[in-house]
């Protein structure tokens, strides 16, 4: 296990008490630099990063009151965001960060669309263990289902945010895959197709069956006849954790990525036990998932764990990112024996694969 969080409580005092307000008006200063994104602000002072502006140059460029431009910089002053110097502003390299960094864009999107209104209900989605967030969207139990239904700038957020951790690991991941050379390959949880298509694209011999909700089922289809690879990829439109209902047999490979993290734990070693149940000598399950101690940097730890709380008050009330050690508690309690474990693949993904 990385030791990120390990030796966290070295501040003085008055540190502490600082970045104790940095928490108590994080709400704010994240609005603030969305604001400074969005309205324009960050790019004309990275366009005039070498001469600077005034309040009054700056409200000009961007068409806005002195009133609001001032209001916004000086918030962003506190947090680091710009720096001022003779009465002129700069942006500082966080502001950089916040305005052409393509993870923290993603990250800022995704927590304004998808999170921000219904984090207003994590305590409440703590006691009751139930995603009481969801309601600023609609009446669903669960987020899965809704995806297709959210409005257009939650949806876009939040299938990028779900692809860019993911997808930047595809072709690695193929690579791995493809080195057993199977003929059949099961996608549980294979959300918009988009794993399984580059997979069918890359090994033509390759049979591949995508698994999910009848909802996902829906996307995925029309991706797959998009690309024009149906008599390539088919589909089992099934809610997998319907234990009346058995996992699909007869694959070389059984494939889930970033799929485990959405159930609580006694559910992952039950689905995990009944996949086991379908399995033959030969089928090997490959799990890919961003462990948040497996990584590199502690900025992708730490965006990882934060990653917690949507669980808990948007998606369904339970389920969370894991470290190694749960996961690999859940595989052996299933039965299951790891074969092989394969970290830093991609932004963020480690696969381990069991038979």
């Amino acid at each position: 296990m990385q030791n990120f969080f390990t030796e966290n409580d070295t501040k003085n005092a008055l540190e502490a008490q600082y970045a104790a307000q940095k928490i108590a008006f994080a709400p704010i200063i994240f609005q603030v630099a969305k604001s400074m994104r969005d309205l324009g602000i960050l790019q004309v002072l990275y366009s005039h990063d070498k001469t600077g502006l005034s309040i009054d140059e700056i409200s000009q460029e961007v068409n806005l009151s002195t009133y609001g431009v001032q209001t916004l910089l000086e918030s962003s002053l506190s947090a680091d965001i710009v720096k001022l110097m003779d009465e002129k502003f700069y942006i500082t390299k966080t502001g950089y960060f916040l305005l052409k960094d393509e993870m923290t864009n993603i990250n800022m999107n995704y927590n304004h669309y998808v999170n921000y209104q219904g984090l207003y209900y994590l305590e409440e989605s703590i006691r009751e263990e139930k995603p009481l967030g969801l309601k600023v969207f609609g009446n669903w139990d669960t987020i899965y289902p809704a995806l297709s239904s959210l409005p257009e700038k939650a949806q876009k957020s939040w299938f990028t945010f779900d692809h860019y951790y993911s997808d930047s690991s595809f072709e690695d991941a193929i690579q791995i895959l493809l080195k057993n050379k199977p003929k059949t390959l099961l996608d549980i949880g294979g959300n918009t197709g988009k794993f399984s298509m580059l997979l069918a694209q890359k090994d033509l011999d390759i049979s591949v069956t995508i698994c999910d909700l009848p909802e996902q089922i829906l996307l995925a289809k029309t991706n797959v006849e998009n690309a024009h690879l149906e008599e390539r990829i088919s589909f089992i439109p099934q809610d997998i954790l319907d234990t009346s209902k058995t996992i699909p047999t007869g694959y070389d490979i059984i494939w889930m990525s970033q799929f485990l993290d959405c159930f609580k734990e006694d559910d992952i070693i039950s689905l995990l036990k009944r996949v086991k149940d379908s399995m033959t000598d030969n089928t090997l399950i490959y799990i890919m998932e961003p462990l948040w101690d497996k990584q590199r940097f502690e900025t992708s730890a730490y965006c990882i764990i934060n990653t917690s709380p949507y669980f808990t008050t948007m998606a369904n009330g339970y389920s969370k990112m894991f470290n190694a050690k749960d996961m690999l508690t859940y595989i052996h309690q299933a039965g299951l024996n790891v074969v092989e474990e394969i970290d830093n693949i991609g932004i963020c993904q480690s696969i381990i694969i069991c038979k």
